[in-house]
């Protein structure tokens, strides 16, 4: 069997079936076909090719893994995500870890309405943050975590993303910010 990772692939992780739907109208009007559930429909089918793009979407439950590894399995071929969870649930924090590892996964809630983007980021990428604070290059930053530079620049992309902003210093800053306003 053989897997790819589609990088243009859709991964959305949202708290409410509100944005879930914002999210795939959205999508299916850039060409994607939109399927409820996570199941792939069939081991032959390219679900990452140009001219098959399929997100796959639906509800998972705080303790349903079985949904997790078949929304990760489907992301892993080629299809777009789009979950509507618990980012605190153990469902939650499994899925967007194992979706993280093939790509960014855009959570839509994380910025809205001034919410604490901190506490959406995960270890790696506070601990690379705090290192380009205090002056480290990524490079540096990635070696000090025991991090490759590839996966370092990921974590890096997938903070900027979180904080809304294009640069790497934009997302420093506001990392910055952020935690001045945390009590201690």
């Amino acid at each position: 069997m053989t897997v790819t990772t589609q990088p243009d692939a859709p991964r959305h992780v949202v708290a409410t079936s509100g944005e879930a739907d914002t999210v795939l109208r959205r999508l299916a009007r850039e060409g994607w076909q939109v399927r409820s559930g996570f199941a792939l429909p069939g081991a032959s089918w390219e679900v990452g090719s140009s001219t098959q793009q399929l997100v796959l979407h639906g509800r998972i439950a705080d303790d349903d893994l079985e949904s997790v590894r078949l929304a990760v399995l489907a992301a892993a071929h080629g299809a777009g995500v789009v979950a509507v969870v618990d980012a605190g649930s153990a469902a939650g924090r499994a899925l967007v870890d194992d979706l993280t590892r093939l790509g960014p996964v855009n959570r839509d809630t994380a910025v809205t309405d001034g919410a604490d983007v901190i506490a959406n980021l995960i270890p790696e990428q506070r601990a690379l943050l705090d290192r380009l604070a205090s002056g480290d290059t990524i490079a540096a930053a990635a070696a000090a975590e025991f991090l490759s530079l590839r996966t370092a620049n990921r974590r890096i992309a997938e903070a900027r993303q979180l904080f809304g902003v294009r640069t790497t210093r934009e997302a420093v800053l506001a990392y910055l910010r952020q935690r001045q306003r945390q009590p201690e």
